[in-house]
């Protein structure tokens, strides 16, 4: 065993022998069990009744009985029922296509197919002007394979997929944008807009302010004016049932801790 730590341990037992009350430290209730599992429970009875008039009035009626209610109050403890959260907001049903081409990054780009890559994306837009957003996809679709390592192809292929509420297909274009370029604003204006189809507000608010950030435009600040209320919402409701979890687990503990002191006093009541 390490010198240094025999040595710590030697100076705590002189302690304890010369002030065992320093045993009743909540923080050494672990010592106090192995204590009584060697069989010292009477030293730890007297440590206990020594320490009882330290205890607040309070506890000391739960330490000699028990409250025979507890199971049902427990019961009571272990059952937080949600709330439901009313939100606004237009979403859609999750498109469930399969997956759309995608370009391959380890294709070499020559000036002859980026070229040719922007003659499709030339009637990608033509073709959205005249609300045929079909035929707009097939053409960025051929604009992606034959430059792809553009990302803004795939985020004006994800802002089509927007308007044809596809909201999957339009988030697995956007993060192919953002894998190229992570700070391409379109990327992250269409998985914001497409987030708040799905009703993902949260997502969506905290993509839309990061596009914003980039290059700021009127529809990403009107998106945001729907999107923020339910995301502060949806936040609220998550602080509150977190924080009352947290004040149930204390309260558990609590109980047990009590459960425990209770039962030790019964075991010491039956040595005298």
């Amino acid at each position: 065993m390490d010198a240094v730590k025999l040595k710590e341990l030697k100076n705590f037992v002189e302690l304890c022998k010369s002030n065992p009350s320093v045993l009743t430290d909540p923080t050494l209730a672990f010592f106090r069990d192995y204590l009584e599992s060697l069989g010292s429970l009477r030293f730890v009875c007297d440590l206990q009744k020594s320490h009882v008039d330290e205890e607040s009035d309070e506890e000391i009626p739960e330490k000699e009985s028990p409250s025979v209610e507890e199971p049902e109050e427990e019961e009571e403890e272990d059952e937080i029922i949600e709330s439901d959260v009313e939100l606004e907001g237009e979403t859609v049903e999750p498109d469930n296509d399969p997956p759309q081409k995608m370009g391959d990054s380890s294709v070499e780009v020559t000036e002859e197919s980026r070229d040719a890559s922007q003659e499709a994306k030339a009637k990608a837009m033509e073709a959205i002007s005249e609300g045929k957003l079909e035929e707009a996809v097939e053409h960025l679709t051929e604009a992606i394979l034959l430059n792809p390592l553009s990302a803004i192809m795939y985020g004006t292929r994800a802002t089509v997929y927007i308007k044809m509420k596809k909201p999957n297909a339009a988030i697995r274009d956007a993060n192919a944008a953002l894998e190229i370029n992570p700070d391409s604003a379109k990327g992250y204006k269409a998985r914001g807009m497409a987030h708040s189809l799905l009703g993902q507000w949260e997502e969506a608010a905290k993509d839309l302010h990061v596009a914003s950030k980039l290059d700021y435009d009127e529809e990403i600040s009107a998106v945001l004016k729907k999107v923020e209320p339910n995301a502060h919402k949806l936040e609220e409701h998550r602080r509150k049932y977190d924080r009352l979890r947290k004040e149930r687990e204390d309260r558990k503990a609590e109980k047990d801790r009590q459960r425990r002191r209770a039962k030790a006093q019964v075991s010491c009541d039956s040595l005298t």
